[in-house]
């Protein structure tokens, strides 16, 4: 056993969580349809291979207006 170990100890934090966990137990289905809303999506990796195919390199300093036609 760790002398480093805190047995069984849980912050307010953790403890209000499992508190609501029990009071609602259907907040876990709830939190996992509303991630599925905005994260979990089909994605079409032909059309991302042809967004990515059609990008144009950035220029290293993008606020520097340097072109060897402006130089004397």
């Amino acid at each position: 056993m760790s002398i480093f170990r805190r047995p069984d100890y849980q912050s307010e934090a953790t403890q209000f969580i499992n508190q609501m966990k029990t009071q609602k137990p259907e907040l876990d289905a709830q939190q996992q349809a509303g991630r599925a809303l905005l994260w979990d999506k089909n994605v079409d990796r032909t059309l991302w291979e042809d967004y990515r195919a059609g990008r144009v390199a950035q220029k290293s300093y993008v606020y520097y207006a340097y072109s060897p036609a402006n130089q004397q």
